[in-house]
């Protein structure tokens, strides 16, 4: 990966386009957002009916979403309470980066090595961007909506 792509996105990840004051409450809102939908996650699926047997399998979004959510839900909370802990530990609390440094090695799957670690990586920002995006096509977000006029002004048959 280029250094300068590596940075910008460094620069997302951190918040630091914000500036160095907002930083921690942007990492703070953005990991209690994600732990959030993981809450909120984990609630429906406890109390989602199980589907009939005799349907057919067809992969939807839905389907994904529930296949894969119980698998990624445990590495997503442990990186959203590590990087939120790390950031807010250095900036609120003051822990050096010796105290520090063992927050930031569980967050970058560190621990893993230096072979598995930028695959855990990947993963787990893949996996984020997979609940999200079949998360709001759930939500029904983005259908498109029928126009004003049309539900309004209903079209007569044609008599031919």
């Amino acid at each position: 990966m280029p250094k300068e792509f590596g940075s910008f996105m460094m620069l997302l990840h951190e918040g630091r386009f914000l500036g160095k004051p907002l930083v921690p409450i942007y990492v703070l809102l953005v990991g209690l957002g994600l732990l959030g939908m993981l809450v909120s996650g984990i609630t429906l699926f406890k109390h989602r009916k199980k589907a009939a047997i005799s349907k057919p399998f067809k992969l939807s979004e839905r389907k994904f979403h529930y296949m894969i959510a119980p698998i990624v839900s445990l590495p997503l909370a442990v990186s959203a309470v590590t990087g939120v802990s790390y950031r807010l530990g250095k900036v609120w609390f003051g822990l050096s980066d010796e105290q520090a440094a063992f927050l930031l090695r569980i967050h970058q799957g560190s621990y893993l090595g230096s072979t598995l670690s930028p695959i855990y990586v990947l993963l787990v920002g893949a996996s984020l961007i997979a609940m999200l995006v079949t998360g709001i096509q759930m939500s029904g977000i983005v259908h498109k909506r029928r126009s004003y006029a049309s539900r309004s002004h209903p079209q007569a048959p044609e008599n031919h």
